[in-house]
């Protein structure tokens, strides 16, 4: 195993705050949101990488080389799994087989939803139940929907299996793990009871979205969503799609159109055209916007809340 080397402080310094252990893993993950939860968890002991620069696509991004050398002497890989980023999955089956992975959507008892909105006729359906077996690993847009940090109940659940990992890399820290999840989770709890508050006057306000990946989110809130542009992350709408919902977005089943930060919002723009639909703050689902650290968390759930309230509130 390759670690990151520390000097240790002197015994003065020791008495007064925890030091890190000569043996901090060196941890890399894949989204804001994933590096987040970590650096909670790492607290003062260390910084996770985070691999997705800012603005990139999580779909389609590449590893400079200087990111394939870090994948490369990970001593630990989080993250959602190769569902959202295969990149990732390649760069670590070539780069570092064998290194500790801790994919958080493969991990028990992480709730996992398949993509909810349903196709028009001509187009292939995407309301498949999802198990834990449907991961198939190649980003399968008829299946399992990836965006499962959008639920707090998953972060929660993570967050103590984030610190497991860790502790075992680092038994010397593992109190301090634990205790720094505890933390986060009481935070994380505190965040979901705030964004309840905020949008449960708009619950019944339908929106469309540029694509199905809300799916945990609105079922953890209890939002209505009336349809996407696009059923997956990355598939193009048919006609038969765009049709189909223009005809929802006409008779008044959409009160806000939301564009997606990474995507062009003129086909929305389109749709809303004459139809008294508003168009929202464009969505950032990965918070790919955000500025990295443990913050960023709270700032991706957060930012998507007050989208949806802003425009959705008379």
């Amino acid at each position: 195993m390759r670690y990151i080397i520390s000097f240790l402080l002197t015994s003065a310094t020791s008495m007064a705050a925890p030091i890190a252990s000569a043996q901090t893993p060196l941890v890399v993950t894949d989204i804001p949101p994933v590096h987040a939860l970590t650096a909670l968890v790492m607290g003062d002991l260390g910084t996770p990488t985070l691999l997705l620069t800012k603005g990139a696509n999580e779909h389609d991004f590449q590893l400079r080389p200087s990111q394939a050398a870090e994948v490369a002497s990970a001593d630990l890989i989080v993250w959602i799994g190769p569902e959202l980023t295969p990149w990732l999955d390649r760069a670590a089956t070539s780069l570092a087989p064998g290194t500790p992975q801790l994919a958080l959507l493969d991990a028990e008892p992480t709730l996992r939803l398949a993509y909810t909105d349903t196709a028009p006729e001509g187009e292939a359906p995407t309301d498949k139940t999802a198990t834990e077996d449907d991961h198939d690993h190649d980003h399968d847009h008829a299946g399992t929907n990836p965006h499962a940090w959008l639920d707090p109940d998953n972060a929660l659940i993570w967050l103590p299996l984030i610190a497991a990992e860790l502790a075992r890399l680092d038994p010397a820290n593992a109190a301090i793990y634990t205790a720094n999840a505890t933390s986060a989770a009481t935070g994380i709890t505190a965040l979901d009871a705030r964004l309840q508050a905020q949008l449960a006057p708009v619950k019944a306000k339908p929106f469309v979205a540029y694509h199905d990946a809300y799916g945990y989110f609105t079922a953890h809130f209890g939002l209505t969503m009336a349809g996407s542009v696009a059923i997956g992350d990355a598939s193009n709408p048919g006609a038969a799609r765009i049709t189909a919902l223009a005809h929802t977005i006409r008779d008044g089943g959409a009160v806000c159109l939301f564009p997606e930060a990474q995507h062009e919002p003129a086909l929305l723009t389109q749709l809303a055209g004459g139809s008294g639909a508003r168009i929202g703050a464009a969505l950032d689902p990965t918070g790919s916007l955000q500025d990295p650290g443990p913050g960023a968390y709270a700032a991706t759930l957060t930012a998507i809340a007050n989208a949806l309230t802003q425009c959705l509130t008379p």
